[in-house]
């Protein structure tokens, strides 16, 4: 049974990032089009699940499939698009997590999605603050129950994406 973990900031997953996407630009090659450090541990000072994600864009989503084998040489399990149309994820760590890669093919509003909150996190520190202390009391109330920890966090999860997006569209839109 997978236990909940919420920690406080660690800065070697800056560091776990970059040696992952280092492994990643290697099976992909030209094919990545770029990698995003996504999720909690991208941003400075969150508390967070000790799993890191990464969101690599690639030129044609339909080739990833291609590359199942080489990921499971480096220790990931694929699991398709996993519920996400159009996306194609894996999992490193089994039961003990320690990466998560969301891969989006170019032009996925999936991607301006995961960079609009984690950008807006960086630069809103109550909102951080709001997100850490509701995770730590979920980590504690749930220590076992993964589906009601993140059912915990959705409504708090929906309110930082919408103020996101919009201040994300509103960012881009300046600097077009």
């Amino acid at each position: 049974m997978r236990k909940v973990q919420v920690c406080p900031y660690d800065e070697e997953w800056v560091f776990m990032f970059i040696k992952e996407s280092k492994k990643l630009k290697r099976i992909f090659d030209n094919e990545i089009v770029e990698i995003h450090h996504i999720g909690s541990t991208s941003v400075q000072g969150l508390t967070a699940k000790p799993i890191i994600d990464i969101l690599p864009v690639v030129k044609n989503i339909n080739v990833v499939d291609q590359f199942n084998n080489e990921m499971k040489n480096i220790g990931y399990e694929p699991k398709g698009e996993n519920g996400i149309t159009g996306r194609r994820y894996f999992q490193k760590g089994g039961d003990n997590r320690t990466h998560h890669i969301h891969i989006y093919g170019v032009g996925s509003p999936e991607i301006d999605r995961h960079l609009a909150f984690r950008d807006y996190l960086r630069i809103d520190p109550d909102m951080k603050k709001k997100y850490g202390d509701l995770k730590e009391k979920l980590a504690l109330e749930f220590p076992y129950d993964i589906e009601s920890y993140i059912n915990g966090k959705d409504h708090l999860v929906r309110e930082i994406e919408e103020k996101a997006l919009e201040w994300y569209k509103g960012k881009r839109s300046l600097n077009s």
